[in-house]
């Protein structure tokens, strides 16, 4: 019995040497940024905002960057009804970073990023629910928008000046 439990580990073990796991290069999983950047936004004024931006880039205690963001919003009706109300809206928000080496005192990176929703409003006065479901998607947006741009800061250099 303890030879064949010898012998099944053995084969275990060694049928799993071409393993390879996801997050063997946990490179993406970093934020070059993290408790190194003071963050500035300007533009349109997003709540969730503010609030999702000291988890992503923590407090400011190496002060290495700058990290400038720039944020317009567009709506733009796309079916209005008859009686002039709006059924479907499209939000369109424009994202512009700017990363600053504090040290170097240049532009180390520049990047627009777009992230686009649409709501059905439900009424034309306050509705709790379609206001609720247009918070989630702001959100969702922004979420998904400062995720994306520490994505892509995780596989360029940060630390060289940005030429034109």
């Amino acid at each position: 019995m303890n030879k064949l439990f010898i012998i099944f580990l053995f084969c275990f073990v060694t049928s799993c040497g071409d393993v390879e796991f996801i997050y063997k290069n946990d490179k993406n999983l970093v934020n070059p940024l993290f408790q190194k950047t003071k963050v500035i936004t300007s533009g349109t004024d997003l709540s969730f905002m503010n609030s999702y931006l000291p988890m992503l880039f923590g407090e400011n205690n190496e002060n290495t960057y700058t990290l400038k963001i720039n944020i317009n919003e567009k709506k733009t009706k796309r079916s209005v009804e008859t009686n002039q109300a709006v059924s479907n809206l499209r939000h369109k928000l424009r994202f512009y970073y700017t990363l600053t080496s504090i040290k170097k005192d240049c532009i180390t990176y520049e990047k627009e990023i777009v992230s686009y929703f649409s709501i059905i409003p439900k009424s034309s006065g306050y509705n709790y629910g379609t206001d609720t479901s247009l918070e989630k998607k702001y959100e969702l947006a922004i979420d998904n928008n400062l995720n994306q741009f520490v994505s892509i800061l995780s596989n360029i250099n940060i630390d060289s000046c940005y030429e034109n």
